[in-house]
């Protein structure tokens, strides 16, 4: 009894561990969590409502943002082979979970791979935007 349920774990890791493979690219690795300050945690954004921001996001996503994540957020954009870290598509379910203001300061203050963009977006209303725009996806 004690061998087969050694044998079925032992068939069970080595599953995972196959699956992984095909989730996460060899050559990406998972960071680490992010640390986001609690002003950011805590934010609203404030033209979550304003569905006429989303063209202009989906124009600015497609300018700075999908070389890297992809047209749909997928991660598959033609510069994302060339980056060390991995990350998630936009469209699953824990990603669409974080808050307005987790999105804002992932999307704009970056951090590692994932650059600042303020400069780049300056206007707070392109920035929220953006996040209008990527929670379509």
């Amino acid at each position: 009894m004690k061998k087969s349920n050694v044998m079925m774990l032992a068939t069970m890791v080595a599953g995972i561990i196959l699956l992984m493979s095909f989730i996460i690219p060899q050559d990406q690795v998972k960071p680490e969590p992010w640390e986001i300050p609690g002003k950011y945690q805590k934010m609203e954004n404030p033209y979550a409502d304003d569905e006429s921001l989303v063209k202009v996001g989906k124009m600015l996503y497609s300018k700075h943002c999908k070389s890297c994540h992809g047209s749909k957020g997928a991660y598959d954009g033609p510069k994302a082979k060339q980056l060390e870290t991995w990350c998630t598509s936009f469209s699953e379910d824990d990603f669409q979970a974080q808050s307005d203001g987790v999105l804002y300061y992932k999307s704009f203050i970056g951090r590692d791979e994932m650059p600042n963009f303020e400069k780049k977006i300056p206007d707070e209303e392109d920035q929220w935007a953006v996040i209008n725009y990527i929670r379509t996806l």
